[in-house]
């Protein structure tokens, strides 16, 4: 039940036709359509655009900072995602890690917020998993997920992560979303072939698929923004997907 994809960010050199085309060329299904290059608040003629690619729309990523942004900056977000008819809006819990955070409670209000306007578009709120936000650690993550009622997580790994705390951390989360990469210990600036944590996402990916839910997979962070890697890194997707 996992849906391959792609986040359309991987490549904010292209434009949206040609995400699609590379996209279907690799026998990738889904995307995740970003707010910042492909398809910004409140351009539904980029949204229309984006619709006519014949990709799957998993989710719409904004970059809407819950206890941070402007709330006004709410509406058109979820405007454009009832446009793309997305089910998710990927959001970020904050700018500060939760052992810096001065005002949880800021952020898991405005999250609340965000889940309750989102509930009236026909979408969810899901949270990005990511350092230097309240998703920083899966303690505060688990925490984050009971203290606001409907938001759900996506998951990534953390740079070179051993392969238990992963699945750990997936088995725990059951997130909706995965954003699939591979990294050595340098982090981001350390991209790898997806064929090269291979020992991680063939159990990380199994354990997504255990209950059976509707997934995504959706691949991000190719390594020299290469297009030619990220077919590479597409076949290592499918068949890592294939039982």
């Amino acid at each position: 039940m996992l849906i391959p994809g792609l986040v359309s960010v991987t490549f904010r050199q292209l434009t949206v036709p040609e995400i699609g085309a590379l996209a279907l060329e690799c026998g990738l299904r889904a995307v995740e359509w970003g707010a910042d290059v492909h398809v910004p608040p409140g351009d539904f003629a980029a949204a229309r655009q984006a619709l006519d690619t014949g990709l799957e729309v998993a989710a719409y990523g904004s970059y809407y900072r819950a206890g941070v942004s402007d709330r006004a900056e709410l509406a058109p977000v979820l405007e454009t995602a009832a446009e793309l008819d997305a089910p998710l809006v990927r959001v970020w819990a904050g700018t500060s890690g939760s052992a810096e955070c001065a005002d949880r409670g800021a952020v898991v209000e405005a999250l609340q917020h965000a889940v309750e306007h989102a509930d009236a578009m026909g979408t969810k709120i899901a949270l990005e998993y990511h350092p230097n936000t309240l998703t920083d650690t899966l303690d505060s993550a688990v925490r984050l997920l009971d203290e606001v009622d409907g938001v759900v997580s996506y998951w990534q790994p953390r740079g070179g992560q051993d392969v238990f705390s992963a699945v750990h951390e997936v088995r725990t989360l059951e997130p909706v979303t995965a954003h699939v990469f591979s990294w050595g210990p340098g982090g981001f600036r350390d991209r790898l072939p997806l064929s090269e944590r291979r020992d991680l996402w063939k159990p990380v990916l199994g354990e997504l698929a255990r209950d059976g839910v509707e997934r995504h997979a959706l691949l991000e962070f190719v390594r020299d923004d290469s297009p030619e890697q990220f077919r590479e890194d597409a076949k290592t997707l499918l068949s890592c997907l294939r039982p």
